[in-house]
């Protein structure tokens, strides 16, 4: 099973995703958008912008 974003609406009335891998765990979240269309547009940065990403010890 492959892993998915899900959007939903938080306790603020904002907008918000999480990452589930295949298993269901919940891998990332992400901060409290104001609008639906900017949490997808998060969901889309995420997409183009993890794949290749480092991994930085700070």
């Amino acid at each position: 099973m492959a892993g998915k974003f899900e959007l939903y609406s938080d306790s603020s009335g904002g907008y918000r995703f999480r990452l589930k891998a295949g298993n269901g765990e919940i891998i990332a979240t992400s901060e409290s958008y104001t609008t639906k269309s900017a949490a997808k547009n998060g969901i889309d940065s995420v997409k183009s912008n993890a794949p290749g990403a480092e991994v930085v010890e700070v």
